[in-house]
């Protein structure tokens, strides 16, 4: 049964909107958001999608299809955090009602809908689910109100509601993938200024996401005990160089020549965050020129950088990483996401795709006793919505040369 067929068995009618939100793989530039570094992430095939139908006035009715749960909310109780027979919105509700909020307080009014939804991003794998559902419902919202805005600032609305409705604590990569994502293409993205640009990924190479099976751990405290430590970094080092304000501003010479000022652990701390921006550079520099082993390259230096001196691997990925280095046509692999568990993600050659498919997660079984979920991708396009009868509805974007 299609997903249009779906929404109509459990609503009784037909969708009257269609949206679809992509996930995300960050190819490089691990933990430096937070220092105003630069990610180089990309938009998946694998993707929310959404159907929906004019409601009740007033009134979002959910339908989590993945969950089999539902739910109701008014539009003018969203301060509330209550559905419509006044009990806590469940946990899963707050991203999409999140969503709802973040519009209005932009003043951008969000319709009364029916909506159900679907995914096949892997749920706590650091793949960008929650922020495609987000970046879907708002993609919907825009459609069945006929209003646009830009996807930047459409992700920040949706980050917006993650952090200050959801109450989890994320920066502006999730959300920016998933909204502007191009097709073939990395997109480079500079968390300070919020400029972008795309990035062509290398012909002949596929990109490969290898699922640890074991679910992030990175606790609040563990994840604010390195953000501390780059904020402690940059007070100790602008003593000696007046005029950073993060470790962005800091290069690896001037790292070389100041890092013995820090403490040792914040040193190593620091020094993956400097090395991890520079490897972004020189990445984005590798893709111009279609130089994918070198780009594998920096993707192997990351993930000992992540491991060695960020201290955010695992065992299990530490293995993934380990086998995959070892096949066939695999030019690079590295953890992607926060880290303590998740995925890892691999630059395979077209060629040798089947064999690394079917070998990592056999090798990874017998070393781990863990089983993996190994799934090549490709770098998809942006969100988007439609009526079911129409083509992909166009958006303006702007790209930063």
């Amino acid at each position: 049964m299609d997903f249009e067929s779906l929404f109509a068995k459990r609503t009784g009618y037909p969708p009257v909107y269609l949206a679809r939100a992509p996930g995300r793989v960050n190819l490089l530039g691990e933990h430096v958001d937070y220092s105003d570094g630069i990610v180089l992430p990309m938009a998946l095939e694998q993707e929310v999608k959404l159907a929906a139908a004019p409601g009740i006035k007033g009134v979002v009715t959910l339908f989590a299809l993945d969950l089999d749960e539902q739910v109701a909310f008014r539009l003018a109780d969203l301060e509330t955090r209550l559905d419509i027979e006044g009990r806590p919105l469940p946990d899963w509700s707050l991203y999409p009602a999140g969503v709802a909020w973040a519009l209005r307080r932009a003043g951008l009014e969000p319709a009364s809908l029916s909506v159900a939804y679907i995914s096949d991003i892997p749920i706590g794998a650091g793949l960008g689910s929650s922020a495609a559902v987000e970046v879907g419902f708002a993609v919907l919202w825009q459609a069945a109100g006929g209003w646009r805005i830009e996807p930047l600032e459409l992700a920040r609305l949706c980050q917006a509601a993650e952090n200050e409705y959801a109450g989890v604590a994320c920066g502006l990569m999730d959300q920016f993938a998933s909204a502007c994502g191009v097709e073939g293409h990395a997109l480079y993205f500079d968390t300070r200024s919020l400029a972008w640009r795309e990035e062509p990924l290398p012909l002949g190479f596929t990109v490969v996401i290898a699922d640890s099976g074991v679910r992030r751990s990175l606790s609040n405290s563990e994840y604010n005990d390195r953000r501390a430590s780059c904020e402690e970094a940059v007070k100790i080092l602008k003593r000696r160089i007046p005029n950073i304000t993060a470790l962005r501003d800091i290069s690896p010479i001037e790292f070389a020549a100041y890092g013995d000022l820090l403490p040792p652990i914040i040193r190593r701390r620091a020094e993956h965050v400097v090395k991890e921006i520079a490897r972004v550079e020189t990445a984005a520099s590798a893709l111009r020129r279609s130089d994918a082993r070198a780009f594998g390259a920096l993707m192997f230096s990351s993930h000992a950088s992540l491991r060695d001196l960020y201290s955010v691997s695992t065992p299990e990925l530490d293995a993934l990483v380990e086998i995959a280095r070892r096949l066939p046509g695999c030019l690079g692999a590295r953890l992607t996401g926060a880290g303590f568990g998740g995925c890892t993600v691999n630059l395979v050659e077209e060629d040798e795709v089947g064999r690394f498919v079917s070998e990592l997660p056999r090798s990874y079984q017998a070393q781990t006793g863990r089983q993996a979920r190994v799934y090549s991708t490709r770098a998809g396009p942006g969100a988007s919505a439609k009526k079911p009868s129409q083509g992909r509805i166009p958006h303006k974007r702007t790209v930063p040369s």
